[in-house]
């Protein structure tokens, strides 16, 4: 049966008809199925209009159907699409020496695949086949993906019920600011102490085969935590110590949206391999693994192996070259610098007018707010985050809130980069009422 926006009797009969031959695979599904998408909206059946505050799956940073991007994949496709995974294209040399001219050396050899999922899965891949190791390391709240390799490296969700992992692979603790576990004198986080113990804690567990830290610089599905500066130059050195290799995972952070190019140049690091994914496409499935020279070299005479059904497909990879003429022309970092900064202070302001609001972090255009039912406790808000995601879409705002236990308080904001301060400004309107109905 086929129904229109007009035909349907209810929007809930609606919704039960059409979902009926669908797996679900995690949270639920929003109540309206969407028509079309523009800029920083998306738009209903029935016509309704709803602000994306998380650009799409934290992907669209160029915002939704950005003309460029349409007109780069009606030319692609039409001339070029898919090849076999052995063949080369211009658009595949063209992104590599973008993506290595737009980072610090060593990196400067690249993989191109399609998620991030799959971009980590090959970065441990090549971590392991290089070290000769097989043990990896990851914060406690990470999340890497759902295939195999990613999936063990993932402990914020999704691990019980699925049999073993591969074993050697280690949490250590997240270095959370705002619940700190280990405190020093003045109550705040002792994020030294705490690295210190966590890394007596993974070498006791190793059994000497440690291939790499494989790590997010803002944990966003862990809650939007940012570690603090300075931690992730003390990460590297426990590396090195050790002959680890850092993996960074740069799949919502990369390419402008905390306000540098990439996360990692805040803190002074170079990872041993970065990989790139949502950013990177745009919102169309492009991913990336870059390393360095001698790394790549010693991973292919030991026969590194990651033949894949889309590896260095020209279709994305045209967007990506497109995503880069974007970016650097429009001095995207600079813009989400700017905007950032009207995103944080607007939530702070309801920080002020909302009590339930614990806690407002983030950096760029990638902003977290917790909500709590006490600020002292800071007791989470689980049902509350529930409630306020609720009333936000039924006004016209996308929020999405981190589906973990404990944390269903703690949204996750990440606006497109093409955002104006109007649409930032009426989605922190929209957000603002939506608390005021939810805690009446």
């Amino acid at each position: 049966m086929t129904h229109t926006a007009t035909d349907a009797p209810s929007q809930a009969l609606l919704a039960d008809d059409l979902q009926r031959h669908l797996v679900r695979f995690g949270g639920s599904f929003t109540p309206e199925l969407i028509a079309r998408a523009e800029g920083s909206f998306v738009f209903t059946e029935s016509g309704r209009r709803v602000l994306d505050f998380t650009s799409g799956q934290m992907s669209a940073i160029l915002g939704h159907s950005h003309p460029e991007i349409v007109a780069t994949v009606q030319r692609q496709v039409a001339t070029l699409d898919h090849l076999f995974s052995g063949m080369l294209s211009r658009p595949v040399i063209e992104l590599s020496e973008r993506i290595a001219a737009s980072l610090p050396d060593p990196l400067e050899r690249v993989l191109l695949l399609t998620t991030g999922a799959e971009s980590n899965e090959a970065a441990v891949r090549m971590a392991k086949l290089v070290t000769g190791k097989h043990e990896i390391v990851s914060f406690a709240r990470s999340w890497h993906g759902m295939t195999g390799a990613a999936a063990a490296a993932t402990y914020s969700s999704g691990r019980k019920g699925y049999g073993p992992v591969a074993p050697g692979n280690i949490a250590i603790p997240t270095p959370d600011s705002y619940r700190p576990d280990i405190v020093g004198p003045g109550g705040g986080l002792d994020w030294r102490r705490q690295l210190d113990l966590a890394f007596d804690l993974v070498d006791a567990q190793s059994t000497g085969a440690l291939a790499a830290c494989l790590v997010e610089p803002i944990l966003s599905s862990g809650g939007v935590i940012e570690p603090p500066p300075g931690y992730f130059a003390a990460l590297a050195q426990k590396c090195r110590e050790r002959g680890m290799l850092l993996i960074l995972d740069e799949a919502q952070t990369g390419l402008c949206r905390t306000g540098t190019w990439y996360a990692f140049e805040r803190d002074g690091v170079v990872p041993d391999i970065l990989t790139l994914s949502k950013t990177l496409g745009a919102g169309l499935p492009l991913a990336a693994v870059v390393t360095s020279d001698e790394i790549e070299r010693t991973a292919h005479e030991r026969g590194y192996l990651f033949f894949t059904t889309h590896v260095n497909d020209p279709l994305v990879a045209a967007v990506g070259n497109t995503v880069f003429d974007v970016l650097e022309r429009d001095r995207m970092d600079e813009r989400a610098t700017h905007l950032g900064g009207v995103l944080r202070e607007g939530l702070l302001e309801l920080q002020r007018r909302h009590e339930v609001v614990g806690d407002v972090r983030g950096r760029g255009l990638l902003q977290g707010l917790e909500l709590v039912t006490d600020r002292e406790t800071k007791q989470g808000a689980d049902a509350l985050g529930a409630e306020v995601t609720r009333r936000c879409f039924a006004l016209g705002l996308h929020m999405n809130v981190v589906q973990l236990p404990g944390m269903g308080g703690t949204f996750r904001i990440a606006p497109p980069l093409t955002s104006t301060e109007a649409e930032l400004a009426l989605g922190l309107e929209i957000l603002d009422r939506a608390l005021a109905e939810a805690t009446a």
